[in-house]
């Protein structure tokens, strides 16, 4: 019997170790919000696409005279300002055109359409008018949508995701002081969603110079998730 006596002894031991190491492995106590900040500001960036669409009856023809008008349009952007980087081809085709006089005959080859587009960038939205009105006196008769950005996005962002860990935390101790305990150190931080900004937001394209351009605001939101650890009674 004396033998048998350590090992009882040791075995109750460890048994009552068991609840002990469980309790430990479990995730602490802790309280998980989520923490969201927007910031609106005016773009500083534009970008156009223009460009040049010509028919023909032959192909020749249409690409020759397509890049006699292009010519035209490209001079009228450097006279404009407009630095060469911030212009570059957007698309360059040459198609056939049909047509078909009688529905029930086979479509005939009526010519050829050139087409030859540019994206421009500004970097001073003010002369967005401007540049337009350039672009038609000088031949552009393919205007497509206006797009806007914030050059200083990420700054921005980064500026955001601070107000939203702020946000979080007022959320967090509200809850805190509800439940009479208080914050630990925070457990896991987390970022939702995707807080990369869209480079540019489209609006709508004016077909002649005298049309209003309203750029309006950019908004950029951040939304993070953070969980505190529970202390005790303040």
């Amino acid at each position: 019997m004396q033998n048998r006596t350590p090992l009882t002894i040791a075995v109750a031991t460890i048994t009552a170790l068991i609840p002990l190491a469980a309790q430990a492995d479990g995730p602490p106590p802790m309280i998980s919000v989520t923490g969201e900040a927007t910031i609106s500001t005016p773009p500083d960036l534009a970008q156009i696409e223009a460009g040049v669409t010509t028919d023909a009856k032959t192909a020749r023809e249409a690409s020759e005279a397509n890049n006699a008008a292009m010519s035209k349009v490209l001079a009228a952007l450097k006279s404009a300002g407009v630095a060469e980087k911030d212009f570059q081809t957007s698309r360059l085709s040459l198609q056939p055109q049909y047509t078909n006089p009688n529905r029930s005959g086979p479509s005939v080859l009526s010519g050829y359409r050139a087409t030859n587009r540019v994206a421009v960038k500004l970097r001073d939205i003010s002369k967005l008018a401007g540049v337009i009105d350039t672009l038609t006196a000088a031949g552009a008769n393919d205007i497509g949508g206006i797009n806007f950005a914030v050059s200083n996005a990420s700054k921005l962002l980064d500026d955001a995701r601070a107000e939203a860990v702020a946000d979080a935390r007022r959320k967090a101790e509200i809850y805190a002081k509800a439940a009479g305990v208080s914050l630990g150190a925070p457990l896991s931080i987390s970022e939702h969603g995707s807080a990369v900004p869209v480079l540019y937001r489209r609006a709508a394209a004016p077909m002649a110079a005298e049309a209003a351009i309203a750029p309006g605001e950019e908004t950029l939101r951040v939304t993070v998730g953070i969980s505190w650890e529970i202390k005790g009674a303040p």
